[in-house]
């Protein structure tokens, strides 16, 4: 038997057939070149647009807006509550064919009009609250709307 560490010539004949096999394919293994690398061989590759990374990430805002448009507020100190909003995300309307468009708005309707502000009119307040009530595809049905275009 024949160890790994045992020095037997290349040329030497080997009386087991099939460690004679396996030396023939380590001579394969070894006689493959790797070559160095070196980065003056391979062409440098430069970007036609020479703007940083952080500003290739951000999105133009360009021609963008929010399709719903909300008056002024008069009111200083006006703020929605973070209770009201869990309650408008509580049961958003996502858009899908089961789902009642009618019943969202009945329901969209009965929890804004509990709410009220001093100098606040009650459809500033569902505008603002209006983009929280949808998700997934009615989302993006709102964000592909023209900007300013949903005024009440």
């Amino acid at each position: 038997m024949q160890t790994r560490s045992s020095s037997k010539f290349v040329g030497e004949p080997s009386t087991n057939p099939t460690s004679t096999i396996s030396n023939r394919r380590n001579r394969r293994l070894f006689k493959q070149r790797v070559e160095p690398f070196s980065l003056e061989e391979n062409p440098v590759v430069t970007m036609a647009d020479q703007r940083a990374m952080t500003e290739l990430l951000q999105a133009p805002t360009e021609g963008y807006g929010d399709a719903i448009v909300i008056p002024a507020i008069l009111e200083e100190n006006f703020e929605l509550k973070h209770g009201i909003l869990n309650l408008v995300t509580s049961k958003q309307f996502y858009g899908f064919e089961k789902e009642d468009t009618h019943a969202h708005i009945c329901w969209f309707n009965k929890i804004t009009s509990t709410i009220k502000y001093k100098d606040v009119p009650n459809s500033s307040i569902k505008l603002m609250l209006f983009p929280f009530s949808i998700e997934g595809a009615a989302r993006l049905w709102l964000e592909k709307e023209p900007p300013r275009s949903i005024l009440t």
